[in-house]
């Protein structure tokens, strides 16, 4: 007889049965979500129905052997598909709704903007009006547009309208602000400078309050667009205008990423700039100049503004590379001395960026002291001549050829191989020319000592720059790269001739002294092949070093000491050098077996 506790116990299996039917069947499903692509696994025979279980009491579920127990893989989370977003085309863009109405809305405005413009050329050239009344009207003109613009905007439906009039209204006080200070002398400098920023600085706050930078991008640009027209021309006045503009935005840029803002203020006043101190002509305008020096300044400044809240900005990097560029071209009209001061002082605050540089995101630190370099090297320019520019050049090389080494900064590294090339160029034109080494003359004490101290830089530079460059691994072992260390090389060997050359005839300042310069090179470089191929035995690049110097040694016996030298100081040449190549190649063979 069958009683209640045997149906609920027998009941209680099957849905153990169930449970255990359905956890395969999930399994499966989750198999198969996650390899879709993989090929459909066979289908799962039916389970046959377990008999009912044994009673007990107290009831319990029995133990199962461990091959029939059931183990639930862990789920395994959905992993999300990325499907690229197209951007749309031009075609696209212009097809949708309202695109047309906002063309058309700054296409109106733009034109209404150039009309005043017009209208103020022409009220000028027929004297219609008096002058107030020119600049009451237009700034009457654009307190109306702006304030049309706003009573649009109350609506969306108008939004569109609103933004290109009152962009155009503002630009219009602007320029009526620019024609009081310029054309008219209603105002005088400062306070027009005061009142155009005031204007802008409005304009800059509606567009951040109605979150537009199209709206704050058109009234910048309107204004850098039509001011030369209005100040006719290109002059430090305009820059300085420029200059208010761009100030101004400097709030917004401190809390919005605004790229197009940063560029359409930051590059009108170092074209206007640029532009002014080409039509300047020389000698120079200090005016200009303080104009060019605050577009560089600001402009840095800016630039690092936008850097530390965005990172690698393109156009925040453009700016700061381009900021100094006025300033430097300015300073090549001024005097030597003010000249030297612009380019010093330039090059002083954007090496003082460089030297900060773990303090600045990206690439704001090398940016900053290749301009900071290139302003160096033109202030260098421009206070040394004669012998002391080239010797300050490959100085400077030197120096920074330690600080690449010490801070194993590879920016350094190559701002030093500009140095030293720009300066060993100078110094083989101006001061130590091949012609020193192959002909003689009658030279001066001066001009054998500045030879000297070239002749001795170049070889410093020549053996400090690629063993820099080496340690830095900048530049590979001789054997996978040869051609920069044979370079290398021969600026050795040039700079070494030359400082043996120019010692020996300050010593000896006659023919005699040539001669036995000359002997003297030959014999140096067979023993620094010598002490090479000594020292190069468990080393590649100094045992083919040693063999390169040893050809170059033959060479210069062959092509130039037994054509240019005579009697005695033709037979030590060879005597000397064939006796260290000797000595060389016997001492070289011992090393050889030794080691």
């Amino acid at each position: 007889m069958t009683t209640d506790r045997d149906r609920i116990l027998g009941l209680a299996g099957e849905i153990d049965d169930l449970g255990r039917r359905l956890a395969a069947v999930g399994a499966e499903l989750r198999a198969i979500r996650t390899t879709q692509e993989a090929p459909a696994p066979p289908p799962v025979m039916a389970t046959p129905p377990m008999p009912p279980p044994p009673m007990y009491w107290p009831p319990q579920q029995p133990p199962q052997p461990p091959h029939q127990q059931w183990h639930q893989p862990p789920p395994v989370p959905p992993q999300p598909v990325y499907r690229p977003v197209p951007r749309p085309t031009l075609v696209e863009t212009l097809g949708k709704q309202g695109a047309g109405s906002k063309i058309v809305a700054w296409v109106g405005g733009a034109v209404t903007l150039l009309g005043i413009v017009l209208l103020l050329v022409l009220a000028v050239q027929r004297g219609w009006l008096g002058p107030l009344p020119r600049v009451l009207s237009g700034g009457a003109f654009g307190l109306a547009l702006i304030g049309t613009g706003m009573w649009l905007h109350r609506r969306p439906v108008g939004r569109t309208g609103a933004f290109a009039l009152v962009g155009t209204g503002i630009a219009t006080l602007y320029l009526d602000a620019v024609a009081a200070t310029a054309l008219y002398d209603f105002l005088p400098s400062l306070a027009g400078l005061a009142l155009g920023l005031l204007v802008t600085v409005g304009g800059i706050l509606v567009a951040v309050r109605w979150d537009s930078a199209l709206l704050a991008t058109a009234v910048v640009l309107g204004c850098a667009v039509c001011a030369p027209m209005i100040t006719g021309g290109f002059s430090a006045e305009l820059v300085l205008f420029l200059l208010v503009v761009q100030a101004a935005t400097a709030p917004v840029q401190l809390r919005r990423e605004w790229t197009a803002l940063t560029l359409s203020s930051a590059f009108p006043p170092i074209i206007a700039s640029v532009v002014s101190t080409a039509l300047l002509g020389s000698p120079g305008s200090w005016a200009n100049t303080g104009a060019a020096l605050g577009v560089a300044l600001l402009g840095v400044a800016l630039a690092l503004i936008v850097l530390r809240r965005k990172e690698n900005d393109p156009g925040a990097l453009a700016l700061l590379a381009t900021s100094a560029a006025p300033a430097l071209i300015a300073a090549l009209l001024l005097p030597k001395t003010g000249a030297v001061l612009v380019a010093g002082g330039i090059s002083l605050v954007l090496l003082g960026i460089w030297a900060t540089r773990r303090w600045w995101p990206g690439y704001v630190g090398d940016l900053a002291g290749l301009a900071g370099l290139i302003a160096l090297m033109q202030a260098t320019m421009t206070q040394f001549d004669g012998t002391a520019r080239a010797a300050v050049l490959l100085g400077e090389a030197l120096v920074l050829v330690f600080l690449a080494r010490w801070s194993r900064n590879r920016f350094a590294m190559a701002a030093s191989l500009g140095f030293a090339a720009v300066g060993g160029l100078v110094g083989i034109v101006h001061d130590y020319s091949p012609a020193l080494l192959v002909l003689f003359g009658d030279r001066t004490t001066g001009v054998l000592v500045g030879a000297l101290v070239v002749a001795v830089l170049i070889l410093a530079a020549a053996i400090l720059l690629p063993w820099t460059a080496f340690r830095l691994e900048v530049l590979r072992a001789p054997a996978a790269n040869p051609l920069p260390w044979l370079l290398a090389g021969v600026a050795v060997l040039y700079g070494a001739a030359g400082a043996v050359l120019c010692a020996t005839l300050l010593v000896l300042p006659d023919r005699t002294g040539f001669l036995t310069g000359h002997v003297l090179i030959t014999v140096s470089w067979t023993v620094a092949a010598l002490l090479l191929l000594v020292r190069g035995i468990d080393v590649v690049a100094l045992r083919v070093t040693g063999l390169v110097l040893v050809g170059a040694a033959v060479l210069k016996l062959v092509l130039f000491d037994l054509a240019a030298l005579d009697g005695m100081a033709r037979v030590a040449a060879f005597l000397g050098a064939g006796l260290a190549l000797l000595v060389a190649g016997v001492r070289y063979a011992r090393v050889v077996r030794e080691s």
